[in-house]
């Protein structure tokens, strides 16, 4: 059954939408208002790969705008971990009618959040009583599940990651807080080195297969390349963008053509995330999807090696059934 989603025309009257948005920044948050995933709460799950897909964007496109509406505009929540998506002020424009219709459907959406902490976001902008009430009812206890562990959050960004050792350098300026102390570092990085691979830490004997679901197999199988070839133990951080690509790309093969990138890196003795994820792009560019097409697009550019040719010979062939007399003309 089709959703039915309404935008307030003073949309257009806010200031922020007027004055500090361009174009870009207006179509993409009247998407993020309107598409078949927005939910009755304003919180609703949603990959980025899907964003890109019904907005006719590349990841990387979408990444840049993600960022924009959280760090900049300040409109956004977006927990990368859950894949859920929670708007601001949506609540200020569209929860202002109770009932129990109503409630019934708000109380059964609230059930299906994970990150609890997006509840508390929306429900800032809630003028309902009767409804805020119902929100902050299931904030008890706002974990964040993106590594594991409680912890409080800058309001400018809500989903930060610590300095790990070796961070690649092209992400250490958007996803770090610096001046972070060393020994807690280390603590946190351990944390979020187990957090990769729960059931492996906890359980070793769920490290055979049969034991672990499909995606569990995927993360050990990249993490463990990853590990064993030289890329940082320890930089958790980077392992996370690489693991993303599994999920938010368009790749139809997301884990053989993430392997393959990371033996072109160890090929090419350029063991780092920003190389890697510079050969995904590549592909994803080119609208190469799958090993094959990989495969047979490099063997397309590989240069024709020229066939050699014989050596040119002086003068004319003799023509057969012809006798010459070299002696002809000579004096006797």
């Amino acid at each position: 059954m089709a959703k039915y989603r309404m935008v307030r025309t003073d949309f257009w009257k806010n200031p922020m939408v007027s004055e500090e948005m361009s174009p870009e920044d207006k179509y993409f948050y009247l998407y993020l208002l309107t598409n078949p995933e927005t939910t009755q709460i304003g919180i609703y799950k949603i990959t980025k790969k899907q964003m890109a897909f019904d907005l006719g964007y590349s990841i990387e496109s979408v990444h840049a705008l993600m960022e924009r509406f959280t760090d900049l505009h300040k409109l956004i929540r977006y927990n990368p971990e859950t894949r859920e998506l929670a708007i601001k002020d949506w609540a200020r424009n569209n929860l202002h009618k109770g009932g129990k219709p109503i409630m019934d459907c708000i109380y059964s959406e609230l059930k299906e959040v994970v990150d609890t902490s997006l509840i508390r976001y929306v429900s800032e902008s809630i003028l309902k009583e009767e409804m805020r009430s119902l929100f902050d009812s299931f904030c008890g206890q706002e974990k964040l599940l993106f590594d594991g562990e409680y912890r409080g959050q800058d309001e400018s960004y809500p989903y930060i990651e610590e300095d790990f050792e070796q961070l690649d350098d092209s992400y250490s300026s958007r996803y770090t807080v610096r001046g972070q102390k060393e020994n807690e570092n280390k603590n946190k990085n351990k944390k979020q080195q187990e957090s990769l691979q729960p059931n492996i830490v906890e359980n070793p004997d769920s490290q055979h297969p049969s034991r672990m679901n499909q995606k569990e197999v995927v993360v050990k199988e990249i993490v463990e390349f990853w590990d064993n070839n030289g890329f940082g133990f320890t930089n958790v951080n980077a392992k996370q963008q690489l693991l993303s690509w599994l999920d938010d790309s368009s790749f139809l093969q997301p884990k053989e053509i993430i392997l393959k990138a990371l033996n072109i890196a160890c090929a090419s003795n350029k063991r780092k995330l920003n190389y890697v994820v510079g050969i995904l792009k590549n592909w994803e560019n080119e609208n190469l999807l799958t090993v094959e097409e990989i495969d047979s697009y490099q063997e397309k550019q590989r240069p024709v090696q020229r066939q050699s040719t014989a050596p040119f010979s002086a003068g004319r062939d003799i023509p057969r059934g012809i006798n010459l007399d070299f002696t002809a003309g000579e004096e006797e």
